[in-house]
């Protein structure tokens, strides 16, 4: 199988993001065009935006060549996701959150990481990591961000420290593996079934210690998003049960 590294795909899922859409596309291409050698492309996949999110994604996609914006059908970051996948014809192909809480620096490390080590196959961010320097976190949101990696090592068996960074980057063959095999779960928790089946696949992942700065107008409902963690993180241990032949 080829493992070079010849090109990269930049998945940003959004939801009316007008304010922070335009800042991170340009930040990123600045920093793509400065440091970044091989072919990119950054695709916006607007889950159902009704603010001014989808106007700013077309004028970006017409400013640049790189930049393509899609419409997805469906609301949530996993459909977002599976889409830039489907539609993904490069080498390396991952999400960021579009408030660019991780550093872009981590692009330039982790398109020299899948060129210089042939066999690793997934780059996944970690806030947690001893070496990590996560910066403006609250406190509550530290506490369920922990809570869900006690609980899904427990359950688990997690080996990566953190599964929700939002900096994730996947050879394209084991990422349109990884989607015939995960569900269709189409909120978050779909990208911690993915890190979860790569892990049981036995792929080979590193856990990258990022820079992480916490973006205080995050939409996130912390409450809601409990709930919907425990609902997922039974429906994903009771699929695996049954995958494995132990369980109704």
């Amino acid at each position: 199988m080829n493992r070079e590294v010849n090109s990269i795909n930049l998945l940003f899922p959004v939801l009316n993001e007008r304010l922070r859409l335009r800042n991170g596309i340009e930040k990123s291409m600045e920093y793509l065009r400065e440091n970044v050698t091989i072919p990119y492309s950054l695709t916006i996949l607007d889950n159902g935006s009704d603010d001014e999110t989808p106007d700013i994604g077309r004028e970006l996609e017409e400013k640049y060549p790189e930049v393509t914006y899609v419409r997805v059908g469906e609301r949530g970051v996993g459909v977002a996701f599976r889409k830039g996948i489907e539609l993904n014809e490069s080498d390396i192909v991952g999400y960021m959150d579009i408030d660019l809480s991780t550093d872009l620096k981590y692009l330039g490390k982790t398109i020299e990481l899948f060129q210089t080590r042939p066999e690793l196959q997934y780059v996944n961010g970690t806030r947690f990591s001893k070496e990590s320097d996560t910066k403006g976190r609250k406190w509550y949101r530290k506490i369920t961000s922990m809570g869900l990696v006690f609980l899904l090592k427990s359950i688990f068996h997690m080996k990566a420290t953190d599964a929700l960074c939002g900096f994730t980057f996947l050879r394209k063959e084991e990422a349109e593996q990884l989607v015939r095999e995960s569900s269709n779960d189409n909120g978050w928790f779909y990208t911690v079934e993915f890190l979860i089946r790569a892990e049981r696949d036995g792929m080979v992942i590193y856990d990258m210690p990022v820079e992480w700065q916490e973006d205080y107008n995050t939409t996130v409902k912390v409450w809601k998003t409990i709930k919907n963690y425990l609902v997922q993180i039974h429906r994903l241990h009771k699929a695996l049960k049954s995958e494995n032949g132990g369980g109704k």
